[in-house]
Protein backbone atom coordinates (compact mmCIF):
# COMPACT_ATOMS: atom_id res chain seq x y z
CA UNK A 1 0.00 0.00 0.00
CA UNK A 2 1.35 3.40 -0.99
CA UNK A 3 2.32 5.61 1.95
CA UNK A 4 0.33 8.83 1.62
CA UNK A 5 2.88 11.04 3.40
CA UNK A 6 5.74 9.77 1.23
CA UNK A 7 3.64 10.38 -1.87
CA UNK A 8 2.80 13.90 -0.71
CA UNK A 9 6.53 14.52 -0.29
CA UNK A 10 7.12 13.39 -3.88
CA UNK A 11 4.27 15.59 -5.13
CA UNK A 12 5.85 18.55 -3.35
CA UNK A 13 9.17 17.78 -5.05
CA UNK A 14 7.47 17.75 -8.45
CA UNK A 15 5.80 21.05 -7.66
CA UNK A 16 9.16 22.64 -6.82
CA UNK A 17 10.55 22.02 -10.31
CA UNK A 18 11.01 25.49 -11.81
CA UNK A 19 8.50 26.58 -14.40
CA UNK A 20 11.32 27.39 -16.83
CA UNK A 21 12.81 23.91 -16.49
CA UNK A 22 9.42 22.27 -16.84
CA UNK A 23 8.39 24.33 -19.88
CA UNK A 24 11.71 23.53 -21.57
CA UNK A 25 10.89 19.82 -21.26
CA UNK A 26 7.61 20.14 -23.19
CA UNK A 27 7.26 19.46 -26.89
CA UNK A 28 5.62 22.10 -29.07
CA UNK A 29 2.31 20.22 -29.26
CA UNK A 30 2.12 20.15 -25.45
CA UNK A 31 2.89 23.86 -25.23
CA UNK A 32 0.04 24.51 -27.65
CA UNK A 33 -2.28 22.38 -25.49
CA UNK A 34 -1.16 24.33 -22.41
CA UNK A 35 -1.79 27.69 -24.07
CA UNK A 36 -5.19 26.59 -25.40
CA UNK A 37 -6.42 25.31 -22.06
CA UNK A 38 -4.99 28.17 -20.02
CA UNK A 39 -6.96 30.51 -22.28
CA UNK A 40 -10.20 28.53 -22.12
CA UNK A 41 -10.05 27.85 -18.37
CA UNK A 42 -9.54 31.51 -17.48
CA UNK A 43 -12.66 32.31 -15.45
CA UNK A 44 -12.33 36.09 -15.81
CA UNK A 45 -12.18 35.73 -19.59
CA UNK A 46 -15.23 33.46 -19.59
CA UNK A 47 -17.21 36.02 -17.63
CA UNK A 48 -16.33 38.83 -20.04
CA UNK A 49 -16.91 37.28 -23.49
CA UNK A 50 -19.92 38.22 -25.60
CA UNK A 51 -22.58 35.81 -26.85
CA UNK A 52 -21.13 35.34 -30.34
CA UNK A 53 -17.65 34.59 -29.00
CA UNK A 54 -19.11 32.15 -26.51
CA UNK A 55 -20.93 30.29 -29.27
CA UNK A 56 -17.76 30.13 -31.39
CA UNK A 57 -15.58 28.64 -28.66
CA UNK A 58 -18.05 26.98 -26.27
CA UNK A 59 -21.20 26.33 -28.30
CA UNK A 60 -20.75 22.59 -27.84
CA UNK A 61 -21.47 22.96 -24.11
CA UNK A 62 -25.19 23.07 -24.84
CA UNK A 63 -25.05 19.38 -25.73
CA UNK A 64 -23.72 18.40 -22.32
CA UNK A 65 -27.21 18.70 -20.91
CA UNK A 66 -27.82 15.37 -22.65
CA UNK A 67 -25.11 13.52 -20.70
CA UNK A 68 -27.02 12.84 -17.50
CA UNK A 69 -26.95 9.05 -17.84
CA UNK A 70 -23.23 8.78 -18.50
CA UNK A 71 -22.54 11.30 -15.75
CA UNK A 72 -24.44 9.18 -13.22
CA UNK A 73 -22.47 6.12 -14.35
CA UNK A 74 -19.13 7.94 -13.94
CA UNK A 75 -20.11 9.38 -10.56
CA UNK A 76 -21.16 5.93 -9.34
CA UNK A 77 -17.90 4.43 -10.60
CA UNK A 78 -15.92 7.00 -8.62
CA UNK A 79 -18.06 6.39 -5.54
CA UNK A 80 -17.46 2.62 -5.77
CA UNK A 81 -13.76 2.73 -6.61
CA UNK A 82 -12.28 5.68 -4.70
CA UNK A 83 -12.81 4.83 -1.01
CA UNK A 84 -9.52 4.20 0.84
CA UNK A 85 -7.59 4.45 -2.44
CA UNK A 86 -4.94 6.70 -3.92
CA UNK A 87 -7.00 8.22 -6.73
CA UNK A 88 -5.69 10.14 -9.74
CA UNK A 89 -7.77 12.50 -11.88
CA UNK A 90 -5.55 12.32 -14.97
CA UNK A 91 -5.48 15.63 -16.87
CA UNK A 92 -8.06 16.80 -14.38
CA UNK A 93 -9.26 20.09 -15.87
CA UNK A 94 -10.94 21.94 -13.01
CA UNK A 95 -10.60 18.87 -10.79
CA UNK A 96 -14.23 17.85 -10.43
CA UNK A 97 -13.60 14.12 -10.42
CA UNK A 98 -10.77 14.36 -7.90
CA UNK A 99 -13.05 16.36 -5.61
CA UNK A 100 -15.77 13.68 -5.96
CA UNK A 101 -13.19 11.00 -5.12
CA UNK A 102 -12.08 12.94 -2.04
CA UNK A 103 -15.68 13.17 -0.88
CA UNK A 104 -16.08 9.44 -1.52
CA UNK A 105 -13.30 8.71 0.98
CA UNK A 106 -10.13 8.51 -1.08
CA UNK A 107 -7.02 8.45 1.11
CA UNK A 108 -5.60 10.98 -1.34
CA UNK A 109 -7.18 12.36 -4.50
CA UNK A 110 -4.63 13.83 -6.89
CA UNK A 111 -5.31 15.96 -9.94
CA UNK A 112 -2.70 16.72 -12.58
CA UNK A 113 -3.13 18.93 -15.61
CA UNK A 114 -0.89 20.71 -18.09
CA UNK A 115 -2.85 23.94 -17.60
CA UNK A 116 -1.91 26.16 -14.65
CA UNK A 117 -5.31 27.90 -14.90
CA UNK A 118 -7.05 24.53 -14.48
CA UNK A 119 -4.97 23.69 -11.42
CA UNK A 120 -5.74 27.03 -9.80
CA UNK A 121 -9.46 26.51 -10.46
CA UNK A 122 -9.26 22.99 -8.98
CA UNK A 123 -7.56 24.21 -5.81
CA UNK A 124 -10.16 26.92 -5.35
CA UNK A 125 -13.02 24.47 -5.86
CA UNK A 126 -11.48 21.95 -3.47
CA UNK A 127 -11.29 24.65 -0.83
CA UNK A 128 -14.94 25.58 -1.38
CA UNK A 129 -15.93 21.91 -1.10
CA UNK A 130 -13.88 21.44 2.08
CA UNK A 131 -11.59 18.67 0.79
CA UNK A 132 -8.17 20.30 0.86
CA UNK A 133 -6.91 17.76 3.42
CA UNK A 134 -7.11 14.78 1.06
CA UNK A 135 -6.63 16.45 -2.32
CA UNK A 136 -3.53 17.62 -4.15
CA UNK A 137 -3.49 19.42 -7.50
CA UNK A 138 -0.38 20.15 -9.52
CA UNK A 139 0.68 21.15 -13.00
CA UNK A 140 2.28 18.19 -14.75
CA UNK A 141 2.83 16.49 -18.09
CA UNK A 142 0.39 13.57 -18.26
CA UNK A 143 2.72 11.61 -20.54
CA UNK A 144 5.57 12.05 -18.05
CA UNK A 145 3.95 12.56 -14.66
CA UNK A 146 7.09 12.00 -12.53
CA UNK A 147 4.87 10.08 -10.08
CA UNK A 148 6.41 7.01 -8.42
CA UNK A 149 5.97 3.59 -10.00
CA UNK A 150 2.76 1.78 -8.97
CA UNK A 151 1.69 4.64 -6.71
CA UNK A 152 -1.90 5.02 -7.95
CA UNK A 153 -4.75 2.62 -7.08
CA UNK A 154 -7.62 4.07 -9.11
CA UNK A 155 -7.58 6.51 -11.98
CA UNK A 156 -10.02 8.35 -14.22
CA UNK A 157 -9.31 9.78 -17.68
CA UNK A 158 -12.34 11.88 -18.60
CA UNK A 159 -12.16 13.36 -22.08
CA UNK A 160 -8.39 13.11 -21.93
CA UNK A 161 -6.81 10.36 -24.01
CA UNK A 162 -7.58 11.99 -27.35
CA UNK A 163 -5.31 14.86 -26.25
CA UNK A 164 -2.41 12.45 -25.82
CA UNK A 165 0.05 10.42 -27.81
CA UNK A 166 -1.73 7.21 -26.87
CA UNK A 167 1.33 4.95 -26.83
CA UNK A 168 3.11 7.32 -24.43
CA UNK A 169 0.05 7.87 -22.25
CA UNK A 170 -0.74 4.17 -21.89
CA UNK A 171 2.89 3.37 -21.08
CA UNK A 172 2.87 6.02 -18.35
CA UNK A 173 -0.50 4.91 -17.00
CA UNK A 174 0.70 1.32 -16.74
CA UNK A 175 3.85 2.47 -14.94
CA UNK A 176 2.10 4.52 -12.26
CA UNK A 177 -0.88 2.21 -11.67
CA UNK A 178 -0.59 -0.42 -8.96
CA UNK A 179 -1.17 -4.11 -9.80
CA UNK A 180 -4.90 -4.75 -9.93
CA UNK A 181 -5.54 -1.01 -10.30
CA UNK A 182 -8.45 0.21 -12.40
CA UNK A 183 -8.88 3.03 -14.89
CA UNK A 184 -12.11 4.46 -16.26
CA UNK A 185 -11.75 6.23 -19.60
CA UNK A 186 -14.53 8.51 -20.83
CA UNK A 187 -14.15 9.50 -24.48
CA UNK A 188 -15.96 10.74 -27.55
CA UNK A 189 -16.39 7.98 -30.14
CA UNK A 190 -15.17 8.53 -33.68
CA UNK A 191 -17.84 6.93 -35.88
CA UNK A 192 -21.02 9.03 -36.10
CA UNK A 193 -20.77 11.06 -39.35
CA UNK A 194 -23.02 13.86 -38.07
CA UNK A 195 -20.82 14.35 -35.00
CA UNK A 196 -17.67 14.25 -37.13
CA UNK A 197 -19.16 16.93 -39.40
CA UNK A 198 -19.97 19.13 -36.41
CA UNK A 199 -16.38 18.85 -35.17
CA UNK A 200 -15.08 19.87 -38.61
CA UNK A 201 -17.41 22.88 -38.68
CA UNK A 202 -16.30 24.13 -35.23
CA UNK A 203 -12.48 24.19 -35.41
CA UNK A 204 -12.01 26.90 -32.77
CA UNK A 205 -13.25 24.56 -30.05
CA UNK A 206 -10.28 22.18 -30.30
CA UNK A 207 -6.55 22.06 -30.82
CA UNK A 208 -5.24 20.60 -34.06
CA UNK A 209 -4.00 17.49 -32.27
CA UNK A 210 -7.32 16.92 -30.54
CA UNK A 211 -9.33 17.18 -33.75
CA UNK A 212 -7.40 14.36 -35.40
CA UNK A 213 -7.20 11.95 -32.44
CA UNK A 214 -10.77 11.14 -31.43
CA UNK A 215 -10.82 7.52 -30.20
CA UNK A 216 -12.34 4.45 -31.83
CA UNK A 217 -12.54 0.79 -30.88
CA UNK A 218 -9.21 0.31 -32.64
CA UNK A 219 -7.68 2.34 -29.80
CA UNK A 220 -9.30 0.08 -27.21
CA UNK A 221 -7.80 -2.86 -29.06
CA UNK A 222 -4.42 -1.10 -28.96
CA UNK A 223 -4.79 -0.65 -25.19
CA UNK A 224 -4.85 -4.43 -24.79
CA UNK A 225 -1.07 -4.32 -25.17
CA UNK A 226 -0.92 -2.57 -21.79
CA UNK A 227 -4.08 -3.52 -19.86
CA UNK A 228 -6.91 -5.96 -19.58
CA UNK A 229 -10.15 -4.45 -20.90
CA UNK A 230 -13.08 -4.29 -18.52
CA UNK A 231 -16.60 -3.06 -19.20
CA UNK A 232 -17.20 -1.05 -22.38
CA UNK A 233 -20.39 1.03 -22.55
CA UNK A 234 -21.93 3.39 -25.10
CA UNK A 235 -23.86 6.59 -24.42
CA UNK A 236 -26.02 9.21 -26.16
CA UNK A 237 -27.31 8.58 -29.67
CA UNK A 238 -30.71 10.27 -29.92
CA UNK A 239 -30.19 12.32 -26.75
CA UNK A 240 -27.74 14.61 -28.56
CA UNK A 241 -30.89 16.29 -29.91
CA UNK A 242 -31.55 17.55 -26.38
CA UNK A 243 -30.73 21.26 -27.00
CA UNK A 244 -33.46 21.47 -29.63
CA UNK A 245 -36.27 19.51 -27.91
CA UNK A 246 -35.42 19.50 -24.21
CA UNK A 247 -38.77 18.08 -22.98
CA UNK A 248 -38.11 14.90 -24.97
CA UNK A 249 -34.89 14.00 -23.15
CA UNK A 250 -36.53 11.21 -21.05
CA UNK A 251 -37.80 9.62 -24.28
CA UNK A 252 -34.38 9.96 -25.92
CA UNK A 253 -32.72 8.35 -22.90
CA UNK A 254 -35.17 5.45 -23.07
CA UNK A 255 -34.45 4.97 -26.78
CA UNK A 256 -30.72 5.16 -26.15
CA UNK A 257 -30.94 2.48 -23.47
CA UNK A 258 -32.04 0.14 -26.25
CA UNK A 259 -30.00 1.46 -29.17
CA UNK A 260 -26.70 1.43 -27.28
CA UNK A 261 -27.04 -2.34 -26.79
CA UNK A 262 -27.33 -3.09 -30.51
CA UNK A 263 -24.04 -3.92 -32.26
CA UNK A 264 -23.16 -1.47 -35.08
CA UNK A 265 -25.99 0.88 -34.05
CA UNK A 266 -24.21 1.65 -30.79
CA UNK A 267 -21.21 2.84 -32.78
CA UNK A 268 -23.26 5.97 -33.51
CA UNK A 269 -22.96 6.93 -29.82
CA UNK A 270 -21.41 10.29 -28.96
CA UNK A 271 -19.53 9.01 -25.89
CA UNK A 272 -18.20 5.66 -24.77
CA UNK A 273 -16.61 4.51 -21.55
CA UNK A 274 -14.20 1.66 -21.03
CA UNK A 275 -12.30 0.20 -18.10
CA UNK A 276 -8.62 -0.68 -18.15
CA UNK A 277 -7.25 -3.05 -15.50
CA UNK A 278 -3.59 -3.65 -14.73
CA UNK A 279 -2.94 -7.36 -14.19
CA UNK A 280 -1.60 -8.30 -10.81
CA UNK A 281 -3.83 -8.85 -7.82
Amino acid sequence: MTDVEQLKTRLAEIERISNEQWMASLEDRKKRELEFHDLHRDKSRMEAIDEDTYEKFYGNKKYYGATGLSKVYVDNWIEQNAKDKIFLDYACGNGGNAIKAAKAGARLAIGIDISSASIENARQDASVEGVTQNTCFLQADAENTLLPDESIDTLICSGVLHHMDLSRALTELRRILSPGGRILAVEALDYNPAIKLYRNLTPAMRTEWEKSHILSLADVEFAKQYFQIGEVRYWHITSILYPYVKPLLPLFNLLDSVLTRIPLVRLMAWIFTFELVKPGK
